[in-house]
């Protein structure tokens, strides 16, 4: 593209260009430590951690790890919740050029044995209640180590004396047996030297991280990120939030480190600046609100899902959330009443990004202080070039006409791991093919209307699912809606909203249908209302669209069982 009109949009403060460090990405953490070493780095439910400590638990964890055996390029798992434990493993691992494979906590053996195995992981650092799985998971390819820490090790007192006692009410206690491929993360830390250590590393060629995406058709694909894409994509979203001070922001860690996301708008980010880390394991509201009354973070990263809770919580209004600065919102649509409200009730500011694993992950977002658009995800970040193209020919489409959006940067992933023929498909001299229909205005800012695959084509008529759930979010008795195309022997496809309301909601199918016809083309409008308690989601709050359409597919297979 020879004209980028989205240039014209940034403010004063940001550049559009940018020498990023080519550097080992650990060395945010190295950095700020050295500048600021009694600054708080992490908050574990009260637990503080200085990055001096930090660094020096890092070291530790680089040395215990060269001990084993560990090589640079070999591959590390960590399936750990937000804790002190996953950020030291995680810098460790990289300092001497180790691979990281960030696993979900959540995952069924099944699950584990596909990631673990396709990476040619070597080693796991995991929670003594996940150990059992991960045994199950290995059976037929067992891990060099397992590593193994519990909540309670970097836990404050008397939360540490107490939490064996929850855990076993939890159902959460486990016994582990040592031995000599069973290791203690705390013994292991003890015994290690605390001495620098650092493997030079290329980094615009070899691999910090292997990501995998969600997975939802099929396993989940390798992606390769390089310690540049992550430095890259680090200070791009630093120079968009050009406000912040160093030393001085507290980071509501509540999105999953083990996810992209989080990652980098949290954890790597908050290291880039020396800023404080308030970890949160696991996001339930009231502890989310009593921490950000309690503990005052400035900047608070999120999904939709997330800003829901908050606003529609019963007692909101009690809990003081005027600390709240600066919310980036991905993973899914931001829906404008939720923007809205949440600004109101916070006086912060919430906007909407876009990004995907494949590009470490940001590669566009709103501006945070100047001019945004609703329903837009905003420009592209510095350094990032982004063109919309017909999905077919890859040939580039006027201003304002719907085709693929593809997009390139230093962001952007080296490849699929051991997947040659989808780095085909997806990468396309360097321009990176994202799957996602949009279109771009004249200003440059760009709006994602779904998917290719979520499109739903009824009796002829292209429908975007997210268009109709912003109508349905706009009812003051919707608390959360998904929209999804259902197999239909006339139309093709029928579109289905699924509902979950309000407490102490009762309207009707029949007024959200009127609602609807209202503000939408009639072909648009829902044909189907299911109202749930839940909807689906994954751990950073994005609705699992393709699971619900799933059951839709299972219904219709049992039924027609019924019908032979």
């Amino acid at each position: 593209m020879t004209n980028n009109p989205w240039l014209d949009q940034y403010p004063e403060e940001v550049p559009h260009s940018y020498d990023y460090p080519r550097q080992n990405l650990a060395k945010f953490l190295v950095h700020s430590a050295t500048a600021h070493p009694q600054h708080i780095a992490l908050d574990f439910l009260g637990k503080k951690i200085s990055y001096a400590n930090l660094l020096e638990s890092v070291y530790r964890f680089a040395n215990a790890l060269q001990s084993l055996g560990v090589r640079k390029g070999d591959r590390i798992a960590i399936m750990l919740p937000n804790c002190p434990q996953g950020v030291i493993a995680y810098y460790g691992t990289l300092l001497i050029g180790g691979i990281v494979v960030m696993t979900n906590p959540l995952y069924v053996p099944r699950e584990i044995e596909h990631q673990l195995t396709d990476s040619g992981a070597k080693i796991i650092v995991t929670m003594d209640a996940l150990v059992e799985r991960v045994h199950k998971a290995m059976e037929r390819r067992p891990l060099d180590y397992t590593i193994v820490t519990s909540m309670k090790d970097y836990l404050p007192f008397p939360k540490n004396v107490l939490y064996p006692i929850k855990a076993k009410k939890d159902g959460m206690a486990a016994r582990i047996e040592y031995n000599e491929r069973v290791l203690s993360f705390v013994s292991l830390l003890k015994n290690a030297a605390d001495t620098p250590v650092e493997v030079s590393v290329d980094p615009e060629e070899d691999l910090a991280l292997i990501q995998y995406t969600g997975g939802t058709t099929g396993f989940a694909k390798g992606v390769m990120l390089t310690h540049m894409n992550l430095v890259s994509n680090t200070i791009q979203a630093q120079l968009w939030c050009y406000r912040t001070k160093i030393a001085y922001e507290k980071y509501l860690a509540a999105l999953p480190f083990f996810h992209v996301f989080g990652l980098t708008v949290l954890l790597n980010q908050a290291m880039y600046i020396a800023g404080t880390l308030i970890l949160i394991p696991r996001f339930q509201i009231d502890d989310v609100l009593k921490t950000i009354h309690k503990k005052k973070p400035t900047v608070f990263p999120g999904a939709p899902t997330m800003y829901i809770a908050v606003i529609h919580h019963p007692e909101v209004g009690s809990f003081d959330l005027s600390s709240i600065q600066i919310c980036v919102s991905g993973a899914a649509p931001l829906p404008l009443e939720v923007q809205e409200r949440f600004e109101k009730i916070t006086g912060g500011k919430l906007i909407e990004g876009y990004g995907l694993t494949e590009a470490s992950p940001v590669t566009h977002a709103n501006n945070i202080w100047e001019k945004r658009k609703q329903g837009s995800i905003g420009i592209p970040f510095p350094d990032t070039l982004a063109r919309i193209v017909h999905p077919e020919t890859g040939e580039e489409l006027p201003i304002g006409e719907i085709g693929e959006l593809v997009v390139k940067g230093p962001q952007v992933m080296k490849g699929y791991w051991n997947r040659p023929e989808e780095n085909e498909r997806t990468l396309r001299d360097g321009w990176l093919f994202t799957g996602d229909l949009a279109r771009m205005d004249e200003e440059g800012f760009f709006y994602i209307l779904d998917r290719r695959k979520d499109m739903i084509i009824a009796g002829g008529y292209n429908i975007y699912p997210r268009e109709v759930e912003e109508v349905l979010f706009e009812h003051p008795d919707v608390e959360e809606a998904v929209v999804a195309g259902v197999k239909d022997p006339y139309r093709g496809e029928n579109v289905k909203a699924y509902i979950v309301l309000r407490k102490g909601s009762n309207v009707t199918e029949q007024e959200l249908k009127s609602w609807c016809k209202e503000r939408l083309a009639v072909y648009k409008v829902p044909k189907i209302y299911e109202f749930r308690e839940s909807l689906p989601k994954t751990l950073v709050g994005k609705v699992l669209r393709r699971k619900l359409i799933d059951e839709e597919n299972e219904k219709l297979v049992n039924q027609s069982k019924v019908d032979l």
